[in-house]
């Protein structure tokens, strides 16, 4: 690989574009934006409904945006808190990087290497269709895994502390992606994805 290449090529083989931009922070400007958003964003643990009965995850998240856009998934609705001036400064950089705009942003907290997230694709009808997804990783690395729809191949990647990973185009039609669990860490990390609602 050419170090002082720019281009960004595609992790995915097929149908759909996955990028991913390294770190974008040095180690303390990544330190202190976690540390920021651990205790000022106003996090909540998820819930879902499942099989009828309503699931209280041990993971927290929160959901800010351009004004108060509804946004539901797992038989839940969220409504968007207005943002505050540091997520405004991340979602600025991320455009830039990414060159793509989004007016919104979903964040998780996963407390340690037992909280994960199952497989499963963006496709809610809120969200742009085959619009840009941009998550934003901070705290402990962690493995990012992606499982194609058809032929079920898989492709992982670690997410590195104050790294970048952007999804488009069909990715959410043709592939699933998970944060599985993992005993190597009983560290915290946070994950910003901005992303782009309609209507």
């Amino acid at each position: 690989m050419d170090l002082f290449s720019s281009e960004i090529t595609n992790l995915l083989p097929k149908e759909g574009t996955v990028n991913y931009y390294g770190k974008l922070f040095s180690l303390k400007d990544a330190n202190h934006y976690f540390e920021l958003l651990l205790h000022t964003i106003e996090w909540k643990n998820d819930e879902a409904i499942m099989f009828g009965k309503r699931i209280i995850t041990k993971r927290k998240v929160a959901w800010y945006g351009d004004k108060g856009f509804a946004y539901s998934y797992s038989n839940t609705t969220k409504y968007a808190l207005p943002w505050t001036n540091e997520l405004l400064a991340l979602k600025t950089l991320v455009e830039v990087k990414t060159g793509e705009q989004y007016n919104s942003c979903l964040l998780n907290l996963y407390h340690n290497g037992n909280e994960g997230m199952a497989w499963h694709s963006d496709a809610e009808k809120d969200l742009k269709k085959d619009g840009a997804i941009a998550s934003l990783s901070l705290g402990a690395e962690r493995k990012f895994s992606f499982k194609h729809k058809q032929d079920q191949s898989t492709i992982s990647i670690i997410l590195e502390h104050g790294s970048l990973l952007l999804m488009k185009h069909t990715t959410q039609t043709h592939w699933l992606h998970r944060l599985p669990p993992t005993k190597l860490t009983t560290k915290p990390r946070i994950n910003l994805t901005f992303r782009t609602i309609v209507g």
